[in-house]
């Protein structure tokens, strides 16, 4: 499939991980880096640089990148599993043990207490897991309540194991469970969240989403939105 007639979707997917990987990095550096005050200013000049290269062709907040596919739940610039985000750690979800699971080590740029996860992290991290867990169990839904235990501070720099596992479903009402916990100990949750998802109805959805488009600009209002990322049926 070829993009706006310059590239094929498999170009533009390489160069958008590339150019996410890059900026991850840079993100990374930003917050570690101890160079002199004239080396930041030069970086910050260099950096804006770029920054005004991206912006000569930009989408709106109602069209879809090119590579999105919501109803498929592709989402490459999503801000915890998109390969196109310098947000996102990126997270790998896939399905195991009846819900779904994945690892992540989370550098300085996630920092809250010192040394330590922030608590707004795990919540997004936990948002997004119980949502591939509803998609992983052939449901779907927008977040309607997110609740979690903080039971121990999470370390930065540390292997961590996330899961997530729909609990009951009653009609468009999904609850989930999810942990975060250190890949060592992987039964001795850090983090529990517990989350109800439920399902809008059409004239929701409609209201929403009408004004979506595809990167062309045709309407495409997706009939299963949602930014939870799909799942990988592959062990790593």
């Amino acid at each position: 499939m070829t993009i706006e007639g310059t590239a094929t979707e498999g170009e533009l997917l390489a160069a958008v991980t590339d150019l996410g990987s890059a900026l991850r990095e840079l993100v990374g550096a930003t917050v570690t880096t101890t160079v002199p005050a004239a080396e930041l200013r030069s970086a910050a000049v260099a950096v804006r640089e770029v920054t005004a290269r991206l912006s000569a062709a930009r989408r709106s907040r109602d069209q879809l990148p090119a590579l999105d596919d919501p109803a498929q739940a592709r989402r490459v610039f999503n801000p915890v599993s998109g390969v196109g985000s310098p947000l996102a750690p990126p997270l790998v979800i896939r399905r195991e043990d009846g819900g779904v699971v994945s690892e992540v080590t989370l550098g300085l740029a996630y920092e809250g207490p010192p040394s330590y996860v922030h608590g707004g992290m795990s919540a997004l991290l936990m948002d997004q897991l119980l949502g591939s867990a509803a998609i992983a169990a052939g449901l779907w839904g927008m977040t309607a309540r997110l609740e979690l235990d903080y039971r121990r501070p999470v370390p930065l720099e540390t292997a961590l194991v996330l899961r997530a596992a729909v609990s009951g479903n009653t009609g468009r009402k999904t609850v989930i469970t999810g942990t975060i916990a250190l890949a060592t100990a992987p039964d001795q949750p850090l983090v529990q969240a517990h989350g109800v998802f439920v399902t809008p109805r059409p004239e929701q959805v409609a209201a929403y989403f009408s004004a979506i488009t595809d990167a062309t600009g045709r309407p495409t209002p997706p009939g299963r939105p949602g930014d939870a990322t799909g799942v990988v049926d592959r062990p790593r």
